[in-house]
This record gives C-alpha cells, structure tokens and sequence, in this order.
C-alpha cells in the first residue's frame, strides 16, 4: 500500500539536523514560512510549497539536509519495498539522461543491511524507468544529479528526494575550517549555539557584541557576522540536490536567490555596527578567523585578543542587551587536562569581564566549565560531538549558582580562590584545594635547599603528600649547555595516581585540574611548561607502536638536533636529553639518580678489560655513567630502535663516541641466551627489566619480571667476568627474589636497595628495588664431583680431570686467543678435550654412527626458554646450567677469561660483533662506522665454543673461518 502525495496538496518536507538541535531547527524553520512543523528525533518534519523548501535550503543555518517526501508505503520485506518504490512515478522526477543514487537509512527484521536496501530501492527504480521509458539511467554514488531518500522503520518506509545535495553545513566557502588544525567547529554547531544564545534577537536591537572565546578556525565569527548582516548562509554554494530534478521551479529559485542578494547587500551597510571580539590565544588563531571572514564574502572588523589580561578593557562600555559571549571548548581532547586548565581560566576571566546580565553559551564536555564558572545555567541541550556527549549550555553573567532567586537582580559571582603567599589569588574548583597549595609550597621550599645543596637539578617535589591531591609533581631544569628559548627554563612534570574506585570521577577531576592550575605559580613555571602524565594500562608492544611515526632515521649532521617536546638537563655532570611531551616516559627515571652514581663508582672500581654491559637500557643513561666510571668498552641492549638511537645520542653529547661503544637492538631475553654460548664476557653489567612485557617484536614471548627473573640472572651469571657483578634493578612494588632458584645455579644475590632510594623519594620506599647480582664463588681447594657415568655399552671411560680456580687463573695466563697451543676460538681437536672418552670408530661413548650432537642437542624441545640442552647421556642439568663435558661440573660455555673476550684485531678493523643475526658483518662496512646488530642470528654450532662440526675453524673478528 503507498500513500503518494496529490500534486494538489501541500508537499510534506522534513530537514535533518544533529540530535539535540531539533527545537532550535523547529523554530528556524517556522521562522522561514514553513507549515505544520513538528520536531521529531534528528528531523524536524515541515510543509509547504515547493518555494518554502528552497527557501530551508538557501536560509537555514541548522539543518543538515532538506528532503521533498514522495511517499509512505509499507516494506515488511524486500518485495513489498520493491514494490512501494516500483508503484512511484519516477519518469516524472529521473530523466534518461541523469545520474541518480540511493541514500538509505534504518533496518528491520527482514531489512537489516543499508547496503541490500539500496540496491533493492536501486533495481525498482531502473526497473519501472525500463518499463515507462524502455531505457535505463545510470548510477553514480559521488555526484548525483538526483539522490534518493529511502528510509526504513518498524514495518513503514519513507521515500523522497533530497534537495539539498551536499549537507548544508558546508557552505560552499573556498576553505574547510578543520585545515587549519584549530579544532575547526561545524558551522550547524556554531549556528546553534548562536541560536540558544539568542543571538538573532540580540542583532534587531543594532550594534551587537559577540566574545568568541577559542575562536579556532573562525567558524562561530563567521556565522555571527553572517547573522548581523543578513547574508544567507547558502548564497555561495553552486551546486545543489535539486538542480537536476525533474520537478525543480528554477523560476522560484532564481526569485529567491536575487532576494537574497539585496538582503545581503543591505546588510553590509550596517557592517560598522557589528562588533567581533575573537579571544584565542593559540597560535594562528587569529589569521584563521579574518580568513573565515573573508571565505564567507563578509567584510567586517575583528578584534583580536591572545591573553586575558587584555578582555576588560575590549569589553568596557559594552552593554549586557546587546553582548553575547560564547566559550568552545569542543577542541579539547578528553586526555588533555593541562591545556583544559588554561582553557577554563581564559573563560573565566571573560566571564568575569562581561557586564552584569550579559548571555553567554558554551559548548564543552563534561560539568567542568560550568562549575569553574559557577554560573547559574539558565538553558540546556544535550548533544554529540563525533560519539562522546556534550552539551550546549546558556548562562547569564553575575547570576551566582546556588539557591540564588531566580526573579532577583543579577548578584556578582562568588568564585573559589586559593591566595598564594605572594598574594596572587587562583580561581579553583575544590575549595580544599587551599590545603594542597600550603603543603606545596612547603615541600618545595624543602626541596630546592636541598637541590642546591647536592647539586641536583631535576627532582621530585611533591609525592601523593595530601592522599586526595594523589599526584607526583616533578622538576626538571634545563641544562647549561641549553640555548634560545630552552636557557634558564623550568618544566613541571604532573603524573596522576588512579583514583579510588569509590571516589568520585567528577571531583578526582576538578582537583586535578586545581593542581594544573596552583602548580605552576607556587613553583614559579610558565604555565606552558607544565606536562601530564596519564597512564594507563598498556596493550602488547604499545611501548614501541608508533616508533615508526615518531622518528625518521636521523642523517649524522642532525642527529643530535632535539625533537618536538625535547630539552637538554644536567645529572651527575653529564647531559641527557628529555622529551617531556610526545612521550609517556621523559627518558630520564628521577628515582635511579643514586643507582646510576652507583653504576660509576662500581666502574670506576672495576679491574681488568673494564667492560660494561646495559641491558634493557632506555635512552642508556647507565651506560653514560659507566663510560663516565671509565668504562673502556660498553654494550647497550634494547629492543627498541628509537631508545638505541636516544641512548647513542646522550653518548655523543657527553663526549663517549668510538667503537669501543656498541649499540644492539634486540630481545634481551633471546640475547643473553645466545652471548652464553660465545667467549663474550663483562666485568660490569647493569640490568633494569620492566615489569612486564608482551611486544609485539617479541613474537609469542611474553616477559613477566616476577616469574622470569631467576632464568634471567641466572643466564646473565654466565656472562660475567671471575670477579664480574651484575647491578639488577626492579620496580615492582612486591617483587620477591627467588633466592632458593638461583643458589641451586650457583648466584648470589644481595638486596642493597636502601641505599638507591634518594632523598625526594623517601616517601615511596618500594620505587624501586636493587641487587647485587655475583656467581657463588668456589672454596679453594675443594675437589670437583666427577662427570657423570655413562651408559651402559660406552667405551673408553676416563675419571674426569678436575677444574679449578688454579688451573682457570693458569690459563688465564696464556695469550688472549690461545689456550694449550691450539686456538682459544677454534673448536680444536676432539681428541685434546675428550681423550680416552671415544668408543668404537673413535665416537663418543654410546652414541650409535653418524649420530649428529647437534641433532641431539635440539631434542629438548619443551623446556623452559634458553634452558641448556640435555646430553646423550640423558641427563638433566638445572635451568641456565649450560653444557657440561666430561671436565667436571664446569660449564663448556663458561670459561672466561677475567679480563674479557678477544680485543678487536687490525685485520678486521671492526668491534668484536656478537654471535646473532641479520646485521652486516664488519667486512661488508670496511672498518667505518659501527654495524647496527639485532637478533635472530646464526646458531652457536656455527662458531667456535660449543658443539661444533669437525671443519670448524678458529673465529676473528666475530667471523668463522673455515
């Protein structure tokens, strides 16, 4: 059944609009002639004549499309659609020579794809042209001449055409207000918010005022300038949705376009009349407002104010009957609270400026600004920006909130204040927040005489010292190398503690913003200068997410230039680079100032080759410590190409550059694994694991510090020198050694974490924990157990020859690179290590012919990760035990020399490369430049050490010879 209108009739329309605007839009479009107008949910439904919805599509500022109803049917399913759309004269609005395409909207049971919808609308329409005109018309989605209107609820389907053509929010202006990177605001938005404030009503009594405060892109300028000067919004847009209907009256449009121009040319008469106060102190703020102006042909003067301390005297002598003020705030982002302070104090202040009486109306998020300006609202509606909530709200200026009669004379507005001790009065949302500004300023105070004293520039001030003002404030001075802008500034740093499940969101909120607010006066720092931290609880590998993005590979001769949030600070003596805004973490942890000194001192006492190894290590500020301690050669480890590149940075700043100095991206976990099956070795090694970790570049590996830290220690045990020390470092609150595990591998470890702890950090003893990490040293003298007993059927058993601190420091003694005549690298004979342990054939023991020990080395398949591999003789050592021969129970891997690994030879011309894959190899770089390493390399039979093939030969400069 379809209900097609009669050509005698009045036409029925209905305009679209956001949700929320549907009352403003009823009263525009009455307001225009419209007929009958009820305001339903994102439509407003309206009739007239053909004259009526032209004139809704060149005037109306609010609505989003205009749509001529053709019918109502019935569309229970797909063939009764077909057939209400089929039974439309379409011959009479779709001519052959036309494009036309389907808009469809709504579901039912039966209809529930937009997409199956349209195409079924699509088919009844070429089908019945078919019929009618024995020809077809063509479809084109991106610039129709006719779009269709379908729509579908419940069981009923609405059908029309849409006049409108593109929305009406674009109006046809030469540039797009969101190019601008200003937040730009949609003009149907601004024309609201002009609507609930009453800004039409304003305009009549001449001479209006309009304070746009956070003007962005010039949007709500230029519509308010278009509303006092009568220009149509639609003048300047040249294509339309009715242009290339059948039915369109191009006399009656041609009518009311040239109305329309002499409405706008006597409306620029009065041009000198209007005045336009744009308050945004963000920077292009006010270029992007006059080019809005000029886009939209309006030629209007506009003031321009980029601070607050500028508004009272703009705004004096304005009359409150004639000014309007609008605050938008519909840029901010949610996780934004540092730049939504400043935001909130620059409204306020115009508030505070308006006369007594004036109308004000904001578009913001949230209850925040309503209760910063503590204003009665006198108006409300609720919408949507994008899919979060906001709300478009009236005010008028000195109508104090709570209990105040409404029907009484407009009072002064009673606004919170903190008053510092300097006498500067803050505008605060929590009252209480007096309390958290005194405890500030004392504990600052305290503070800075002991940065003085120690000689300390950048540190904790404030630790959660008020439990509802639960945030860490940091401060961070620049360096004295720092030049320009950067010389002589102070940074704030603000990170916020998860609030209390039982404690109020809204009010965790206002205090938060109440500390952004009093932080940076009683410390002295630009408000500009003041970051947040906000974290949270990360997915795998986000860490690392956008490292692509964030940096390009850098060429040498900007390497060290500083990125964007980027600044130069002292400690110790030497110079780091922070980034304290485009990342979670500034790249210096405050709470290791004294483990870092400790890494020195330890380097400093360190004997032999002075080799230090940082593993897990950030932007390598140990390793700066450690060459600082005079370490000779050094080896930074991290997974992440960006980190490796800040830590090569902050070397090269500090003066440590040279081979000597290595830079390795990979898995930490993978690497130390595979070093234990080298001769690579370090007298010193700093490790500073997180917590927990599950990147992406990890593979299926995920790291918890709790569960893997014993496999970890145990595993970089092996890679220290006789007399060699591992620095451990861990920030988990209840972490908890395992002592038991790791005596079994024959590790000590020694909790020396009071001594870390610096002093502006005492308040939170658990920051951090720290350990001394040392192989469990052998008595002297004391007799080795013998190897294990072969199985049954071996041949040519011998009683293992004992191994002991005498015989290594022997050793020890020989040239670096031989060991008994044959070379250190090499894999030797098997005879010199296994003699009288052959069986038959010359084999080891009960190995049958042709057995392969590497083979059988990867049979373990199943164990623990970096677990070493069971013998053929079938037993099983403990975790991280390594391989053992029939020497005793020393490891194979494990014989090192005190002083460390080969020196770089003048053959290779390149730094010693460890044992893993995918970088070149130092032949393929000519002795320039240090080759960047990672992962994934070749396996330990490929070298020398380890179960090797026969035609193995001795290793040079990281390389197998054959």
């Amino acid at each position: 059944m379809t209900d097609t209108q009669a050509p005698s009739t009045a036409l029925e329309f209905f305009a679209t609009c956001p949700k929320g605007f549907e009352q403003l839009l009823a009263g525009e479009l009455a307001s225009l002639g419209a007929e009958g107008v009820r305001a339903l949910h994102g439509q407003v439904a309206f009739s007239g004549n053909l004259e009526t919805a032209y004139r809704a599509c060149l005037w109306s500022r609010i609505a989003s499309r205009v749509v001529l109803v053709l019918s109502h049917a019935t569309s229970a399913d797909a063939d009764e659609l077909y057939e209400g759309l089929y039974e439309l004269p379409w011959e009479n609005h779709i001519a052959l020579t036309s494009t036309f395409a389907v808009d469809a909207h709504g579901t039912n049971n039966e209809l529930r794809n937009t997409q199956f919808i349209a195409l079924r609308a699509k088919d009844a329409v070429c089908d019945r042209l078919q019929a009618k005109l024995g020809a077809r018309p063509s479809v084109e989605t991106r610039n129709p001449d006719v779009t269709i209107v379908v729509r579908v609820r419940n069981n009923r389907m609405t059908c029309g055409i849409d006049l409108s053509g593109d929305p009406l929010f674009r109006r046809g202006t030469s540039r797009r207000a969101a190019d601008d990177g200003l937040g730009g605001m949609r003009p149907d938005y601004a024309a609201a918010m002009l609507a609930a404030g009453a800004w039409h009503r304003l305009v009549r009594h001449g001479s209006p005022t309009l304070v746009a405060a956070f003007s962005g892109s010039g949007t709500l300028v230029s519509e308010a300038a278009g509303i006092a000067l009568d220009r149509a919004p639609g003048l300047l847009r040249s294509r339309w949705g009715f242009t290339g209907w059948l039915g369109h009256d191009e006399k009656a449009w041609d009518a009311l376009l040239e109305e329309a121009d002499e409405r706008a040319a006597r409306g620029a008469e009065k041009a000198g009349e209007l005045a336009l106060v744009a308050v945004d102190p963000r920077r292009g703020a006010a270029s992007a407002a006059s080019a809005a102006l000029r886009a939209s042909g309006i030629e209007a003067k506009l003031t321009h104010l980029s601070s607050a301390d500028e508004i009272a005297s703009a705004l004096a002598g304005t009359e409150a009957a004639r000014t309007l003020a609008t605050v938008d705030l519909s840029w901010l982002e949610p996780d934004e609270p540092a730049r939504e302070v400043a935001a909130i104090s620059l409204a306020t202040c115009v508030a505070d400026a308006l006369p007594a009486g004036a109308g004000i109306v904001a578009l913001a998020q949230g209850p925040t600004l309503g209760a910063a300006l503590s204003l009665e609202p006198t108006g409300s509606l609720e919408t949507f920006l994008g899919r979060d909530a906001a709300d478009i709200t009236t005010y008028e200026a000195g109508r104090a909130l709570a209990g105040s009669d409404a029907e009484a004379p407009a009072t002064p507005t009673a606004r919170a204040t903190v008053t510092l001790k300097d006498g500067t009065r803050v505008p605060v949302l929590v009252p209480q927040s007096d309390q958290f500004a005194a405890r500030l300023a004392k504990v600052a105070k305290l503070r800075a005489k002991w940065a003085r004293r120690e000689d300390v520039s950048c540190y904790r001030v404030y630790d959660a010292d008020l439990p509802d003002y639960a945030v860490a404030i940091d401060l961070y001075e620049a360096s004295e190398q720092s030049r320009g802008a950067d010389a002589h500034a102070r940074w704030l740093v603000v990170q916020e503690y998860a609030a209390p499940k039982d404690i109020d969101h809204e009010l965790a909120h206002r205090r938060l913003l109440d500390v952004l607010a009093i932080a940076p006066r009683v410390m002295g720092v630009d408000a500009g200068n003041v970051t947040l931290r906000v974290r949270r609880r990360a997915k795998g590998g986000s860490q690392y997410a956008n490292e692509g993005k964030a940096e390009e590979r850098r060429s040498h001769r900007d390497r060290l230039a500083l990125a964007p949030g980027a600044h130069l600070v002292d400690e110790g003596g030497l110079t780091f680079e922070v980034n304290l805004a485009e990342r979670l973490d500034t790249g210096l942890f405050l709470d290791h100032r004294d483990v870092r000194a400790r890494v020195r001192e330890m380097a400093k006492e360190t004997l032999g080759s002075k080799r230090f190894l940082n593993l897990f290590a950030y932007t390598g500020t140990a390793t700066c410590y450690a060459a600082d301690g005079g370490a000779k050669h050094t080896t930074t480890v991290d997974l992440s190409r960006t980190y490796l590149d800040w830590a090569e940075r902050n070397m090269e700043r500090n003066g440590f550059t040279g081979r000597d100095h290595e830079f390795v991206q990979a898995d930490v976990v993978r690497w130390v694994t595979e070093q234990r099956h080298t001769y690579n070795r370090w007298d010193l090694v700093f490790c500073d694991p997180p917590t927990f970790s599950n990147s992406k570049r990890m593979g299926r590996d995920v790291f918890d510090v709790q569960r893997d830290h014993a496999e970890l220690l145990i595993g970089i045990s092996r890679l220290l020198t006789a007399n060699g020390v591992c620095l451990f470092s861990c920030n988990l609150r209840g972490f908890e050694p395992d002592v038991e595990k790791l005596a079994r591998a024959g590790v000590q470890i020694a909790d020396v974490t009071e001594g870390t702890i610096p002093e502006d950090f005492k308040r939170n003893a658990k920051i951090h924990h720290v350990y001394l990490v040392k192989r469990t040293p052998r008595p002297e003298g004391a007799p080795t157990s013998a190897a294990p007993a072969r199985a049954q059927g071996s041949a040519g058993r011998t009683q293992a020859r004992p191994d002991s601190r005498a015989n290594e420091a022997r050793r020890d003694e020989r040239p670096y690179g031989s060991q008994g005549g044959r070379p250190r690298y090499g894999a030797g004979r098997r005879d010199d290590r296994d003699a009288g342990q052959r069986g038959p054939h010359g084999l080891r023991g009960d190995r049958p012919y042709g057995s392969d020990r590497r083979k059988e080395r990867n049979h373990g398949a199943g164990r623990p990760y970096g677990a070493g591999p069971h013998d053929s003789r079938g037993s099983s050592r403990p975790y991280g035990a390594g391989s053992r021969d029939a020497r005793g129970d020393r490891p194979r891997y494990d014989a090192a020399r005190p002083d460390g690994p080969r020196p770089h030879t003048a053959r290779s011309q390149g730094p010693m490369r460890p044992l893993m894959g995918n970088g070149p190899r130092p032949s393929q770089h000519g002795g320039a430049g240090r080759p960047r390493l990672q992962g994934n390399g070749p396996r330990p039979s490929q070298f020398g050490g380890g179960h090797r093939g026969r035609n193995d030969g001795p290793t040079e400069g990281g390389r197998t010879n054959r």
